[in-house]
């Protein structure tokens, strides 16, 4: 699954962490940190991580625009990879 979080630095920045957890066994497999993290940079992200882990046949989302956009379904669909939203 994945999803978004936020807080902000000691110097009142806001940040996002977009997590990517394994269900199956519970692993993080990567977190990226960044003040915007629309889709392109989402999809980047996860196309790195499939060299080490390899694409997943289904990934769990949330409805946050990142995830329901053209760009995101898009490579999605470039990737055989069904999108289950919560």
């Amino acid at each position: 699954s994945m999803d978004f979080m936020s807080d902000s630095s000691r110097n009142q920045r806001r940040f996002r962490t977009f997590n990517v957890i394994d269900d199956f066994n519970r692993e993080a497999l990567g977190i990226d940190i960044a003040v915007s993290l629309p889709a392109g940079r989402i999809a980047r992200y996860l196309d790195k991580l499939a060299g080490y882990h390899g694409f997943p046949l289904k990934i769990r989302v949330d409805n946050e625009p990142e995830f329901t956009g053209k760009t995101f379904i898009n490579w999605a669909k470039s990737h055989g990879i069904t999108i289950d939203y919560i």
